[in-house]
């Protein structure tokens, strides 16, 4: 993962960053605010990582002290190239929108970036053939070092539901990028954490009635 911020820097063939290229906020200029137009940008709260302020203050293209979902989607890229799948993006934002203002300020930035630098680790880890993507074999090794014994059957609709493109028919499916990664690995601890609060004997069944498995369905990220 990296931050978009120019095509002419994109680097083929180096997939991994730990942490991304720094970057030059921008001014931005207009009759919206400001003296003769100007708005002026925030500046960062105290205590602050003067460059991790500075690139919240590049994904913060208005200038607003808080960044939108389509201003996060802009800005985050796989090692591909490849920008974020919005569903994944959404799912970021709603874990660390801990105010539910629908925007993320610095501080729940902090938080997310510290949150993708970790699952890039786990990724870089188990793509093993260092293709920039996992592949069902890698998958099933990373979800059972999670705890998750996912039989063949249900690993396979994973490796289906999130791979990078449609299936062809033929062969394997394309591998996961990171964002979907992510996605996936999020989404199977929710929906076990959700069945295990209702296996309350732990013998692996449940009785469900339309409602709650609506309920369970629906908030799975």
């Amino acid at each position: 993962m990296s931050l978009r911020y120019s095509s002419s820097q994109h680097r083929p063939g180096h997939q991994y960053r730990s942490s991304p290229a720094p970057i030059s906020p921008s001014t931005s200029y207009g009759s919206a605010a400001g003296y003769g137009g100007y708005r002026p940008q925030p500046g960062p709260p105290p205590g602050a990582d003067p460059q991790l302020w500075q690139w919240f203050s590049a994904v913060d293209l208005d200038h607003s002290g808080a960044i939108t979902v389509n201003e996060l989607q802009s800005a985050l890229v796989n090692g591909n190239w490849t920008k974020f799948d919005l569903d994944t993006v959404k799912m970021l934002m709603n874990i660390f929108d801990t105010d539910r203002s629908g925007t993320i300020g610095f501080n729940e930035f902090a938080g997310l970036w510290k949150y993708i630098q970790d699952w890039q680790n786990v990724f870089k880890h188990f793509d093993r053939d260092r293709s920039g993507s996992i592949d069902g074999r890698e998958l099933a090794e990373a979800l059972r070092s999670f705890g998750y014994n996912l039989s063949p059957a249900i690993l396979t609709l994973v490796e289906q539901k999130y791979a990078s493109g449609p299936s062809p028919g033929y062969g394997p499916p394309p591998g996961i990028t990171f964002d979907r990664f992510v996605r996936a690995c999020v989404v199977v601890k929710s929906l076990t954490e959700s069945f295990q609060q209702c296996d309350n004997d732990r013998d692996g069944w449940i009785q469900l009635n339309y409602e709650d498995f609506m309920k369970i369905f629906l908030s799975a990220p």
